[in-house]
């Protein structure tokens, strides 16, 4: 079945091996575009991943999730010795793609010379789904990422929420996209100094900011 089609994709390949590496790089990610235009996959992110320059990868500014240095040389080893096996989630503005998930995984592509030299100063993105256009979603997504996995700093978490409130996005809203209950979701309020807000709110139990 489509061995016709097989062929030509081999023969296409061969034809890649004439060009620079860059050019390589460049034409297999307008292929895989292609390709993923037409997959039954199209609107699963993980359908496309590109390779990119890493000066066009920026951080955003608002992640609450933290990494200890130990962690961190961990991370450099784990890609040093498996290779990237988790593309960095991003979101393109303006050229740019902005981390939603991965700011570390960036950090060491961009800063630990053995995988600059490997990877030749790019890394791999795929890029969420684009129609989540508003900062306030593309937080929610960071989130979201991070949450069960990382370890967020409450004062962090807690701009999160006050950002969000700030952009008129309910209690509820807040909830279910970072993946908060009420009871959560007022607590980190209380924290950013919107308590006078909700000085009439009983909580069912205390809570203190750890870091």
């Amino acid at each position: 079945m489509g061995s016709d089609l097989i062929n030509k994709t081999k023969e296409m390949v061969e034809e890649l091996s004439k060009y620079s590496e860059s050019e390589q790089l460049f034409l297999l990610n307008q292929i895989r575009t292609i390709l993923h235009d037409g997959s039954p996959m199209k609107n699963e992110p993980v359908d496309l991943v590109l390779w990119v320059k890493s000066e066009i990868v920026g951080k955003n500014d608002y992640n609450p999730n933290n990494v200890a240095p130990p962690e961190m040389k961990l991370l450099e080893t784990s890609i040093v010795e498996d290779g990237y096996t988790q593309p960095v989630v991003s979101w393109e503005i303006d050229n740019i793609f902005e981390v939603v998930d991965g700011f570390h995984r960036t950090r060491v592509g961009k800063e630990s010379k053995g995988i600059l030299e490997r990877t030749h100063g790019y890394l791999p993105i795929v890029k969420v789904n684009q129609e989540r256009t508003g900062r306030g979603d593309r937080m929610a997504s960071t989130i979201r990422h991070n949450r069960a996995r990382g370890k967020h700093s409450i004062s962090g978490m807690s701009e999160i929420v006050q950002e969000l409130a700030r952009r008129r996005w309910s209690d509820e809203k807040i909830g279910r996209e970072l993946g908060m209950d009420a009871d959560e979701v007022l607590r980190l309020k209380q924290v950013t100094g919107l308590a006078d807000l909700y000085k009439e709110r009983k909580f069912s139990e205390a809570w203190e900011s750890k870091e």
